[in-house]
């Protein structure tokens, strides 16, 4: 997973963006195979001047074979903005990883490409489970 940090009005020098790139990578690390590149933006929206919720984070994530997942979080400080946009990145992710596992559908049959090589068995062994489980609800055994 290729990480790349860009800050506007905020000096970027390499420790900063050492940081940064740390701090999401170690929260989107078990993503990091399915991960081509992670831009984070990093931006002080008054520039120089103070105010409320003014750091802000953007992530960008590139899954293969998928669309770009892009989140924003602000915060009174940079710390916070970064946090709370590579939580919200994570949990973009895994939502899409979720979508993506295999799902049972209205058959009543798992629709799962992975299954191509004995669905039969596998069919065969979740209608067991399911009877066997539905026996033990009623009390026979």
């Amino acid at each position: 997973m290729q990480v790349q940090v860009r800050s506007n009005h905020i000096e970027g020098s390499a420790e900063l963006h050492e940081w940064v790139g740390a701090a999401v990578q170690e929260r989107l690390g078990r993503f990091e195979d399915f991960l081509m590149r992670v831009e984070i933006h990093v931006g002080d929206e008054n520039a120089q001047k103070a105010g409320a919720a003014d750091k802000r984070c953007q992530i960008e994530a590139r899954p293969k074979g998928h669309q770009p997942l892009s989140v924003t979080h602000k915060a009174e400080s940079l710390q916070l903005a970064v946090d709370g946009a590579a939580e919200k990145m994570h949990s973009a992710i895994g939502h899409l990883m979720g979508k993506l596992d295999a799902k049972v559908v209205a058959s009543g049959y798992l629709d799962d490409p992975l299954l191509e090589e004995e669905p039969r068995q596998v069919t065969d062994a979740l209608l067991q489970e399911e009877f066997l489980a539905r026996q033990e609800e009623r009390g026979k055994d």
